[in-house]
């Protein structure tokens, strides 16, 4: 029996040699079916990687005031859009001193520039270095951490001095094997002691948030004097239950110090980290089924595809089913030979197509700067699809040679 069936093997293997460009057309056709499904699949899993990795880095216990609401909802084109006032120095000065909330931590911070030529010794960068003023709390909130020395702190801020942290990427541009810590820079004619580095983050859609220097936010506001400059507000809750409650009493101080009346909306934005990564799971699944869509519908072709050339190939060797019966062969061996062809080409086209599909999505991670991880799932539904692929196709070509009269076969020319 197994000889029988390597015997059928080996002469589906011949067959698929002597109708190779056939064959190659059908194995390219299902394989971009699958490289579709895989390549937008892992695509969009780098991007949720990416973002998820962000996001959750700052705790589920954050929240952040901002100056306008996180939303994806396109405005009317006739809907006048709400100007809300920045979240200036004063506002987040009297947030601090007002809001009490017991296990809080505040964190301010704004950026300065992002375009900021940073210099020690003879080295320099060139000028696209982020400069951000901030307190104690912001590297925590931020869930940033201290690879080499140490963080701001409450005596740094209070007193301006003048120091600052640097992120992994300006260590190597500026100080290579030299250890940086309290080295001075130089920042816009001001020197400043790196007193510590940041754990390395990577890059986000091209902002690299490793190429930055956050120093106390008094000391920056002396160098950044930019009208109108925008602050952040981020608040991290020590205890998970209390996370409503210092939110609920956050926006109540915040609404007190923009002075507006109970019957007005609030002219800030406030959001929770894991709001956003519960946004970013439904806009992916959104994604995720567009993929699915486009995906069946090129596997749809490549299946009738498939059971084209198999009827095809029935028909023009129907002389050889004919004498394959005359000599003894079974109607199951000669099916089983028709649908092992099928599979292997089915499988062909299948592995291909996960390969060009894992290659798309390496790209388009590695283009955008996106956290890439090899898609197994999307590889275990492809190798299961291209294999369904290959069973539909290849049942009705296999049965209707299986069913060929020997005598009427011997006689077609």
């Amino acid at each position: 029996m197994f000889s029988l069936a390597r015997e059928n093997i080996r002469i589906a293997f011949d067959s698929i040699k002597g109708q190779l460009l056939r064959t190659i057309l059908t194995v390219l056709i299902i394989a971009i079916g699958i490289m579709a499904l895989v390549g937008i699949l892992s695509g969009v899993s780098a991007l949720e990687n990416t973002i998820t990795s962000n996001f959750s880095s700052m705790g589920s216990n954050t929240f952040n005031f901002q100056r306008y609401e996180f939303t994806n909802q396109r405005q009317s084109s006739r809907e006048r859009q709400k100007i809300n006032p920045v979240i200036n120095y004063r506002n987040v000065k009297d947030f601090e001193d007002n809001y009490d909330f017991p296990f809080t931590k505040v964190a301010v911070s704004f950026f300065g520039t992002y375009a900021a030529e940073v210099k020690y010794d003879n080295e320099k960068t060139d000028p696209e270095v982020a400069v951000l003023g901030a307190n104690e709390y912001y590297i925590e909130n931020s869930g940033l951490e201290i690879e080499n020395g140490r963080s701001l702190n409450v005596f740094d801020v209070e007193n301006s001095n003048t120091v600052c942290v640097i992120g992994s990427d300006l260590q190597k541009a500026l100080f290579t094997e030299e250890n940086p810590i309290n080295k001075t820079i130089s920042i816009r004619g001001s020197k400043f002691k790196v007193i510590g580095v940041l754990k390395e983050k990577g890059s986000t859609f091209g902002n690299n948030q490793d190429l930055r220097v956050i120093m106390p936010i008094q000391k920056a506001r002396s160098i950044f004097t930019n009208p109108n400059i925008n602050y952040s507000l981020s608040v991290k809750v020590d205890k998970t239950d209390m996370l409503e409650a210092a939110q609920q009493e956050a926006i109540l101080t915040f609404r007190n110090i923009r002075g507006l009346n109970p019957v007005e909306d609030n002219d800030f934005g406030i959001e929770r980290s894991d709001d956003l990564l519960n946004r970013v799971a439904e806009n992916t699944s959104a994604l995720y089924l567009a993929a699915w869509i486009i995906s069946i519908i090129t596997i749809f072709g490549s299946t009738i595809a498939l059971m084209n050339i198999m009827l095809v190939s029935v028909s023009e060797r129907t002389r050889e089913i004919g004498v394959r019966k005359a000599l003894g062969a079974k109607s199951k061996t000669i099916a089983f030979q028709f649908f092992m062809e099928t599979i292997i080409i089915g499988q062909l086209g299948g592995i291909l197509g996960i390969i060009l599909g894992v290659l798309i999505g390496w790209a388009v991670a590695n283009g955008f700067e996106l956290e890439f991880s090899t898609p197994w799932v999307a590889m275990i539904w492809a190798t299961s699809i291209a294999f369904i692929v290959a069973v539909v196709s290849g049942l009705y070509p296999a049965t209707k040679a299986a069913k060929l009269d020997p005598i009427e076969s011997l006689r077609y020319e």
